[in-house]
């Protein structure tokens, strides 16, 4: 892997451990290619969001608790796509010219159909639905400004503190902390308060990267 690649790839300490670098040999192994992975990684989210439109659909009890824990479930799973189809990709060998269109825009659909879930996921307040699709959209722009970082000459800019990580590891919370709402009501909160702290932090990483974008391109 030369030095341009791995700039270009996200700083991942998972990369690194024995049990990921296991895994991707064997799915590599096993003839299962990035792109696949890529594609499957949306499919876990669209579960994922699925899930959450259907708790807001459900009384309080253990459907919704099973549905929050689904969701969540997903989530992680769409998370471990986007470790593996990059590991098999370029530390399998099997890296495509068309691979950056698997790689970025499923994730963007990825983004969309949980946060737009999350939107769904409750009743009250009233105000949840344009949350969650508020929270798609900023998702959807941060990364979209990473992205013009690279097409600039900027390079991938990976800055938080909501980088794509971090907004999965904000979700997955709520919904574990939500899936014990029907004993203690009060926790159904968790998922707008996730939404609202997932979109200022966005609105935040996307201001950080634009200046530094600007501070890489005026200093060349």
């Amino acid at each position: 892997m030369d030095k341009s690649e791995e700039i270009s790839r996200r700083p991942l300490k998972s990369r690194e451990t024995k049990w990921a670098k296991a895994a991707a040999k064997w799915l590599a192994a096993s003839g299962i290619r990035p792109n696949w992975i890529s594609v499957a990684s949306t499919v876990f989210a669209a579960c994922a969001g699925t899930c959450l439109w259907y708790a807001g659909r459900s009384a309080h009890d253990w459907h919704w608790s099973v549905l929050l824990i689904l969701a969540l479930s997903g989530m992680q799973m769409r998370l471990l796509c986007n470790l593996f189809d990059g590991m098999v990709a370029i530390e399998g060998g099997f890296k495509t010219k068309s691979g950056e269109i698997f790689n970025e825009l499923p994730d963007r659909f990825s983004d969309a159909f949980i946060f737009i879930g999350a939107g769904y996921s409750i009743s009250d307040p009233a105000w949840i639905r344009e949350l969650g699709w508020s929270t798609a959209i900023l998702a959807v722009t941060t990364a979209y400004v990473r992205a013009l970082g690279a097409g600039m000459g900027a390079g991938q800019q990976f800055l938080g503190p909501m980088a794509k990580p971090q907004r999965m590891a904000a979700m997955t919370a709520a919904c574990a902390i939500g899936a014990a709402t029907p004993r203690w009501p009060i926790l159904a909160a968790a998922i707008p308060l996730a939404l609202i702290f997932i979109s200022a932090g966005c609105l935040v990483t996307i201001f950080r990267r634009c200046r530094r974008i600007a501070r890489e391109m005026e200093s060349k």
